[in-house]
């Protein structure tokens, strides 16, 4: 479909401010027949979706990867939650509040593709599996298994059930270039002994975007009598899967991430065989031990942050969850293919486009990430994140669905003349 076509079938022609959910849903339809490969090249397309999106004009941000800020779409019905929820006051609280956040997280369930009576929401990946991590029944000379790459909050907490209870934690490393899926496996497998109790892998590696072959970990895991933790902070939203056909244990990920939902909002998974055998963070009421309810007590919360996971999924479901991994990916392409043959460009992301998707990491010969950074911001108004140390040193670039090509020839530029 030529460009002057695509305008025209999809109604942008004079097209001034954001699109309403329903016009999104409209244009959405209206381009059904289009593989999502091609559409993702799309950049009339995108240019629409963006529009809903307020960007600062300060810089061009490409670090996504933190917090993947609401479009104004799904803002503005946020913000109708919080008027909701302070004009009820106690009375939402002590009524549909509970039920309320059984059916978001019953939502949630249905794009993760399990049972709603293995998920929970809570506040961010690390409460997630950190309740995993320091809720196990530890014995002295437990062993663990981690990567060196493993984000560093879930680390401490190994680290504090190593000091509180003697466990002991091994720590491998994973090559940012790997030949094959059982070179990974291998790494994990090389450490596992019979005092092995729980292996944790990231689904995709947050600093490098490296996705790693977690099913076969966790089967290489289970054939030992070892469960496995998938941390997958970056994965949910992100590309498309099942958390049951991963065949872990237990997954945990940040909603304010690649889903897009407001500040403070997380899932956890529990296959429903382990739900009994974890201690709740914090003590509940819940007295059924096979319930994950007895897992989700965390207090008073934002209850209207919950009620915005809804019109996040509509918004995410709209746009499609193939239609959103294809466009994700071919623009970390885009831009990744231009640099990767430079003779000072360092790589830290896999060039099989099977092991990763929308994030990459990119360094210089001889300059410090944080320079680089520097460098790139003051000099080309990029805003990234700097990594320095696991194996990784380079900026992490994370575009979301309303980057540019444009903004990513502007990062191509930089990189060469650097």
């Amino acid at each position: 479909m030529d460009k002057r076509t695509f305008i025209k079938k999809t109604g942008l022609v004079g097209l001034g401010g954001i699109l309403s959910m329903n016009s999104l849903a409209e244009m959405f339809r209206s381009v059904s027949a289009i593989p999502s490969a091609d559409l993702a090249k799309n950049e009339d397309f995108w240019a629409a979706i963006r529009k809903g999106y307020r960007l600062k004009p300060d810089f061009i941000n490409l670090e996504n990867g933190y917090y993947n800020f609401m479009p104004e779409q799904v803002l503005e019905k946020f913000i109708e939650h919080v008027r909701e929820v302070n004009y009820h006051g106690s009375y939402y609280m002590r009524t549909v509040q509970i039920e309320n956040k059984k059916a978001m997280a019953a939502k949630l369930a249905a794009v993760a593709g399990c049972s709603p009576d293995e998920l929970i929401i809570t506040r961010n990946t690390t409460e997630s599996l950190d309740m995993i991590i320091s809720g196990r029944d530890w014995n002295p000379g437990d062993e663990t298994v981690m990567a060196e790459q493993d984000y560093g909050a879930m680390r401490d907490m190994f680290s504090q059930v190593s000091k509180r209870y003697g466990v002991i934690n091994k720590v491998v490393s994973v090559p940012n270039h790997p030949e094959s899926d059982e070179e990974i496996v291998n790494i994990y497998a090389s450490v596992i002994t019979d005092k092995t109790k729980l292996l944790m892998v990231c689904h995709i590696i947050n600093i490098t975007g490296q996705i790693l072959p977690v099913r076969k970990i966790c089967d290489m895991a289970h054939n030992r009598g070892v469960e496995v933790m998938v941390d997958g902070a970056h994965a949910f939203g992100h590309f498309v899967f099942k958390i049951p056909d991963l065949h872990c244990d237990y997954y945990g990920s940040s909603l304010h991430k690649w889903m897009s939902v407001p500040l403070g909002s997380g899932i956890l998974y529990v296959n429903k065989d382990k739900i009994g055998n974890v201690w709740p963070l914090m003590a509940s009421s819940e007295k059924e031990q096979g319930s994950i309810s007895r897992l989700n007590h965390m207090g008073t919360h934002p209850a209207h942050t919950v009620l915005a996971i809804a019109d996040a999924l509509d918004f995410y479901n709209m746009i499609g969850m193939e239609r959103k991994e294809a466009r994700l990916r071919y623009l970390q392409n885009y831009w990744t293919l231009k640099v990767r043959d430079l003779p000072h460009v360092i790589l830290n992301t896999p060039a099989d486009p099977v092991r990763s998707c929308g994030i990459a990491n990119a360094g210089i010969k001889g300059m410090k990430p944080s320079d680089l950074a520097d460098k790139l911001f003051q000099n080309y108004n990029i805003y990234t994140a700097p990594i320095d140390g696991s194996g990784v040193h380079g900026c992490r670039i994370t575009p979301n669905v309303y980057t540019s090509t444009a903004e990513l020839d502007v990062l191509v530029k930089a990189l060469t003349e650097l």
